[in-house]
């Protein structure tokens, strides 16, 4: 079950972890969270395929394919950027092909890909209802679907959905919206499935969601600038991120885990460098999150 309580088996994370060689492939890359986790991997010199829709620049949110590309370069890893939608099932298979010809395998998928809109049921176009199923929910499975067969071939295969724990308490789906709501506990639900599917191929396949707000463009575009400064930065996703994906495949599977409970199990007591701003004033909780 895709339970909120996070990480429930022992840390075997050691600071030795190594991403060297072995290929992640990761959808909507371009900025946020889904750079933060490409550059800590490359980091560790893993080989990045990016597959997102942003070649050029959008007018609201800062970053590109391309800049994410080359921020993985300095970071020590390979790049490979593809102009792609997850929406598209031929352009879903022609980024696991180009990746795999690119790095020879996949040992690593992200579904990172999201829409966001927290308009009620009754104002929402439907238009916008569809695109956050097909982007977030269909999106996810579409690409994992793709990428099983090389996902067989690794010796330590995952797959890491950003989603959050499932939780049907009504509070939810009046405070956050309907459509949303069914959106992100869908890709839950994708990791649920699969991780019944896949484990006697001994595929992981979990979620993780961050315990607040993450300092993003697309969060400050949404947040007054005081609870942007409650929130935390894209590297405390990466570093849970990491931490899930060096572990054995065997470990844990059809997991939500929660960013902060991972680094806690791996030891991580100062979480203080993580914050927007420094301090002790109260974080701002993300959707779907409790403290207790």
């Amino acid at each position: 079950m895709c339970a909120p309580k996070g990480l429930t088996v022992t840390s075997t994370h050691t600071p030795d972890d190594s991403l060297q060689g072995r290929t992640l492939l990761i959808s909507g890359g371009s900025r946020g969270i889904g750079e933060a986790i490409a550059v800590a991997a490359a980091a560790r010199g893993a080989n990045i395929a990016l597959v997102a829709k942003t070649a050029e620049p959008h007018p609201k949110l800062p970053g590109t394919i391309h800049t994410a590309a080359a921020a993985i370069t300095e970071a020590g890893g390979r790049a490979l950027p593809i102009v792609g939608d997850v929406r598209d099932d031929a352009s879903v298979a022609e980024a696991v092909t180009r990746t795999v010809e690119h790095f020879g395998g996949i040992d690593i998928v992200v579904n990172n890909a999201s829409a966001l809109d927290l308009t009620s049921a009754e104002k929402i176009d439907m238009k916008k209802y569809d695109l956050m199923q097909d982007i977030n929910a269909r999106g996810a499975f579409a690409l994992t679907k793709a990428a099983i067969p090389h996902l067989r071939a690794s010796e330590n295969a995952h797959v890491l959905t950003l989603s959050p724990p499932i939780d049907l308490d009504p509070k939810w789906f009046s405070q956050i919206g309907t459509a949303y709501t069914i959106s992100k506990f869908s890709m839950s639900m994708v990791t649920i499935g699969l991780a019944a599917e896949l484990k006697a191929d001994g595929i992981a396949v979990n979620s993780l969601w961050p315990r607040t707000t993450i300092n993003t463009a697309a969060v400050r575009n949404i947040l007054s600038e005081e609870l942007v400064a409650r929130s935390r930065k894209p590297s405390i996703m990466a570093d849970a991120a990491l931490s899930i994906i060096t572990k054995p495949a065997w470990l844990a599977t059809g997991q939500c885990f929660i960013d902060d409970d991972v680094l806690a199990r791996d030891g991580v007591r100062d979480f203080e460098q993580y914050r927007v701003v420094p301090g002790d004033q109260e974080l701002e909780l993300d959707f779907w999150m409790n403290w207790n």
